[in-house]
């Protein structure tokens, strides 16, 4: 018998008990208590005095087929902290996976989950992890079992690129969202009218994302204050070793001056505007007349700060976003150089393979055979 089915079992007991009133939440029997705390409350040296009323919360997560383990640690990790500093059952978390079967990450690594697929209850929260390939990870089976959680009033989220599956489950209309941002770029091709964020994390009503790496550990720390107060979130960073907590608006890339290591403003404007127009005609020329540049003085300056030409920093731009749309969907070939702002099928395979040492059809090849289990 598994831990869920135990559950089961114990709640079932629980509301035929003659001690349970009716519309009241089932008392928890001792057993069940002392399993918690075995399984849910680990021993450390740090301690919070906090007073404790309620039933713990219930966190779900429905782990992928080749799903980012750091993601998923960095959302349970402060649930297992806030127990441990409080010496309480806060939270309970159970891992899932559509058949029941354990499941391999992204980094080859198997995690062993508690069963199947199964309805939750309208308190609890269900999560869906994911990581490589992303959009088509979640079966038929999954994205029912997120519309029925999200139908019945329950809290749905999405980890890394669980926003994917959040989409195609039609959960996200008129939502603000966030995934993370290698993945952004593919999502926008698949799903243009929704306009994704660049946010670390986002609540909106009873949708949760984040932008998966260790965001996860902010999104949980900002629940963790909002079920328990400032002090003990505080503590559950400080035991992260996350320093100060992040907002949930904070962007997850480093500014552009940042990444090239310059705050020249005429090169940014420049930057920003190739970034912003990777599938228009971006041309050079225009860039010049806008900027009263001559072709050699925007030459010079990408040359002092960046090391490269003009021409060959919009093609790697253009080219990393090709190898993103290549990875995280089932776009083809032509329809992903398109995408990418190349107007020539010949000069984009050249560009690719000089870029990444793969055709892209090699590259394609060598993505489903990785994805094979």
């Amino acid at each position: 018998m598994t831990l869920l089915d135990r559950l089961d079992r114990d709640t079932a007991a629980a509301v035929a008990s003659p001690r349970h009133a009716p519309g009241a939440a089932p008392p928890e029997d001792p057993p069940s208590r002392d399993r918690d705390r075995q399984r849910f409350v680990s021993q450390g040296a740090a301690f919070l005095p906090l007073a404790v009323s309620g039933p713990p919360r219930d966190f779900y997560f429905l782990l992928l087929p080749r799903m980012t383990m750091l993601a998923f640690a960095s959302a349970v990790e402060p649930l297992r902290i806030a127990n441990q500093l409080t010496g309480s059952c806060l939270y309970r978390w159970f891992l899932l996976s559509e058949d029941g079967a354990p499941v391999r990450c992204s980094n080859g690594v198997s995690i062993g989950v508690d069963g199947a697929l199964r309805p939750i209850g309208r308190a609890d929260t269900g999560f869906v992890c994911s990581g490589v390939d992303g959009y088509l990870a979640a079966s038929s089976q999954t994205l029912g079992w997120l519309r029925d959680h999200a139908r019945h009033g329950g809290m749905v989220g999405g980890l890394c690129t669980g926003a994917f599956s959040l989409a195609r489950a039609g959960l996200l209309s008129g939502r603000r969202f966030t995934l993370h941002w290698e993945n952004q770029p593919a999502f926008t091709e698949r799903f243009p009218d929704l306009p994704v964020s660049d946010a670390l994390f986002l609540r909106d009503n009873r949708i949760l994302t984040c932008g998966g790496g260790n965001a996860p550990v902010d999104m949980m720390i900002a629940l963790i204050e909002e079920h328990h107060g400032p002090d003990l979130a505080m503590m559950v960073a400080d035991m992260c070793l996350h320093g100060g907590h992040r907002m949930p608006v904070q962007r997850q890339r480093v500014s552009v001056a940042a990444a090239v290591g310059s705050r020249n403003p005429v090169l940014l404007r420049i930057l920003r505007r190739m970034r912003a127009g990777l599938t228009d005609e971006v041309m050079l020329t225009d860039i010049l007349r806008d900027e009263l540049l001559s072709r050699r003085q925007v030459e010079r300056l990408f040359r002092h700060h960046l090391d490269t030409t003009p021409a060959r920093f919009l093609r790697d731009l253009r080219l990393d976003r090709a190898h993103s749309l290549m990875m995280d969907t089932d776009m083809t070939t032509t329809e992903i150089a398109f995408a990418s702002g190349f107007h020539s099928l010949g000069s984009f395979r050249k560009a690719y393979r000089a870029r990444f040492g793969l055709s892209p059809v090699d590259r394609c090849k060598r993505k489903r055979a990785e994805a094979r289990p």
